[in-house]
């Protein structure tokens, strides 16, 4: 468990559910509790809110054991929006309280994303959200909302994995008490999971690429969702808590950073454009 910026405890490894279809989310939600995961991310986005809130009611596992994370999207955003997306998502999943409520991205463009924020601090404030925080914020963005906002994000999830290594982002994240939480951890699998100097990495802990790429992001002090609905790779992704990768293996591993994104610029999404 890390302790975020106010005091509340998260787990360190949690399960991605990205676009996971409502027939797959409860067996995936068990496998996942059975091999220990007790933090789940989710979002409004991924259009599986109210499959998850089912499969939450069938694990043998008390509510405050599990750290549940879902995000506002893009086309709520604004204060009066952001309340009534927050309910709605809160119903989805059939819960009194979320552990954490996240901004899904700035969509700087349109100029919400203050007031948007305003309202997080208004659900927080009632108690109705444990920790809040922001996704996909560069420093400019986190700029601004500090300047004009009074809590502090306790996280901001951002794209992060070898071939985009944002240590800029995270040494400035942590400096102002903010917990970096990488997404798309192992750049969406393929065929980075078959790179020569990943595998001669792995090969020496006897671990799989997956398994070592997930050590490298816990070892640098991130929080990390990896995505999966495949049973085997749900369990052999939690366990990563036998082995330290050396500081020389850390290492090679910054070393394959290109600073390309995989995935969208956060400056040029605008509201209305993701579907």
């Amino acid at each position: 468990m890390v302790k975020l910026n106010n005091n509340v405890e998260i787990p360190e490894l949690g399960l991605g559910v990205y676009k996971i279809g409502d027939a797959d989310v409860e067996r995936v939600v068990h496998t996942a509790i059975d091999a220990g995961y007790r933090a789940i991310d989710t979002a409004w986005f991924y259009k599986n809110e109210k499959a998850l809130g089912e499969a939450l009611k069938t694990v043998n596992i008390n509510r405050e054991d599990l750290f549940i994370t879902t995000k506002l999207w893009n086309d709520f955003q604004g204060y009066d929006a952001t309340i009534k997306a927050f309910n709605d998502s809160l119903e989805s999943l059939q819960l009194t309280y979320i552990d954490m409520y996240l901004i899904h991205w700035p969509c700087p463009a349109d100029g919400l994303f203050i007031e948007t924020y305003k309202a997080l601090e208004t659900l927080y404030k009632e108690g109705k959200i444990k920790a809040i925080g922001v996704c996909n914020f560069k420093e400019h963005h986190l700029d601004q909302l500090l300047a004009e906002t009074e809590v502090v994000p306790a996280v901001n999830q951002v794209e992060f994995h070898p071939l985009f290594n944002q240590k800029a982002l995270q040494a400035y994240c942590e400096s102002k008490g903010i917990k970096l939480m990488a997404w798309s951890p192992l750049m969406r699998g393929g065929e980075w999971l078959n790179n020569a100097d990943l595998q001669s990495i792995a090969d020496q802990y006897n671990k799989t690429v997956a398994q070592v790429i997930i050590k490298w992001h816990l070892q640098q002090g991130r929080l990390v969702i990896p995505k999966s609905q495949n049973d085997n790779r749900i369990r052999e992704n939690f366990d990563v808590f036998d082995f330290e990768l050396s500081d020389e293996d850390l290492a090679k591993i910054d070393q394959l950073n290109t600073d390309e994104r995989q995935f969208r610029d956060p400056d040029e999404v605008k509201i209305g454009d993701m579907k």
